[in-house]
């Protein structure tokens, strides 16, 4: 907000000195003949006694004279001139001519010179001075005090406005890290008050859909799971009663109404996490030992499977404030991927960053992810025409709920191309 009333005072100030410069001169432009007028009357009566002083002495004595009405008049300043020496428009030449006073414009509309005739080959000049610096000052000053007065002007009107938008804006912060509850508290009054009123109800309708939405994804998964595990067990215990050549079947059924289940389970991990920054437990662990716990869960199948995996971490890692298990679901998750696709070769690497961070990364040698599908994958149930058969490609909800899980901590999780051909997932987390 502070750029925005900069700019604007800028903007003000730029069109301020602008008008300053063009506005005076455009008048005066439209009106010139006025301001010749009125200036030809406000010097005439000068005028008129410099000439008479003149004429009441001959031509030889006009020099003396020039001399002592100069020091009488000054700051003004008199000049006799020759007429054919000014350089005048040829309408001034001829006003000469006829016996007419002359003057040239200034600053502002205001004469600079006023010439009136002696004779048909002399004439005498009266010019206004610059004026001093001292007045200069007080001008430029003066001008400061209206700029600053009008800054102060600005600031009053800007307030009320920079205040509510912040309001506002810090609602939109907290509406968008879970916080739905969140109004703005903006009165009607207020200039962006209907503004205010239009997000609030925006904000009152998204909660209740993601509410009902939740509360529906809760309920659907709770039921079906009951049923689920009735019909697990039924085939199971049906397992003994079949005919040998019926049993491979029943057990692909089982396998298939586990997976079912398994499906459920993931939907309510989702779900659950939609809120995860209110309900994150904050808990100072060493990743390294984490790391390791969690590697141990995959060990037996990384080996079997003939994968080449490795932990690589700085020295003397410090200890992190974060939440182990949602920290440890998504690393979980990003393991499990990079077992999928890697061919031979899986990596995991412990550091800090320049702000002292935590940056976790998981890499395989896979044949990785293309460019612009590296941001669809965290959508829920996308998955890559790669991975669209189940042996390999999960339900794609994986990649969303470690993204999730992450950003309930306050981090981000990244994806790009590997040093080792694959994927490289980055893990970034906040130290405390």
């Amino acid at each position: 907000m502070l750029k925005i009333l900069i700019r604007l005072y800028l903007v003000i100030i730029a069109a301020y000195a602008g008008a300053l410069l063009l506005i005076p001169d455009a008048i005066v432009g439209a009106f010139h003949e006025r301001f010749i007028a009125y200036n030809l009357n406000q010097a005439k009566g000068v005028q008129k006694l410099i000439v008479e002083r003149f004429q009441q002495v001959p031509a030889e004595r006009w020099p003396a004279v020039e001399r002592e009405l100069a020091a009488d008049f000054a700051p003004l300043q008199i000049e006799l001139r020759r007429q054919d020496q000014i350089g005048l428009a040829h309408a001034d030449r001829a006003r000469l001519a006829a016996g007419e006073n002359v003057v040239r414009l200034g600053d502002w509309g205001y004469y600079k010179s006023a010439l009136a005739p002696l004779d048909a080959t002399w004439a005498v000049e009266l010019r206004n001075p610059p004026d001093p610096l001292d007045i200069n000052l007080i001008s430029w000053g003066v001008t400061v005090l209206i700029v600053a007065a009008l800054l102060g002007c600005l600031l009053l009107w800007v307030w009320p406005h920079w205040r509510d938008l912040e309001r506002l804006k810090e609602t939109a912060r907290s509406l968008g890290q879970g916080r739905l509850s969140e109004r703005t508290q903006i009165p009607a009054r207020s200039n962006i008050g209907e503004l205010a009123e239009v997000f609030d109800t925006m904000a009152q309708d998204v909660e209740r859909l993601l509410t009902q939405q939740r509360e529906l994804l809760n309920a659907v998964s709770h039921e079906l799971r009951t049923p689920l595990t009735r019909l697990d067990f039924g085939l199971v215990l049906l397992f003994d009663e079949v005919p040998p050549q019926c049993r491979k079947r029943l057990l692909e059924l089982v396998g298939h109404v586990r997976e079912l289940d398994e499906l459920v389970l993931e939907l309510l991990s989702y779900s659950r996490l939609q809120n995860a920054d209110q309900a994150r437990e904050r808990v100072e662990v060493s990743l390294l030992e984490l790391v390791d716990s969690i590697l141990g869960s995959f060990a037996e199948e990384l080996d079997g499977r003939g994968i080449e995996w490795q932990v690589r971490a700085e020295d003397n890692l410090p200890r992190f404030i974060l939440d182990p298990r949602l920290t440890a679901r998504a690393l979980q998750n990003l393991v499990r991927n990079a077992m999928r696709y890697c061919d031979r070769q899986l990596l995991l690497r412990l550091s800090l960053d320049a702000e002292g961070h935590c940056l976790l990364t998981v890499e395989d040698d896979g044949i990785g992810i293309p460019a612009d599908q590296r941001e669809l994958i965290f959508q829920p149930f996308y998955r890559l025409d790669r991975s669209r058969d189940r042996a390999t490609g999960g339900f794609g909800l994986g990649l969303a709920i470690s993204r999730r899980a992450i950003e309930g901590q306050g981090g981000t999780l990244t994806v790009s191309q590997s040093a080792l051909g694959g994927a490289q997932f980055r893990i970034r987390l906040p130290r405390g």
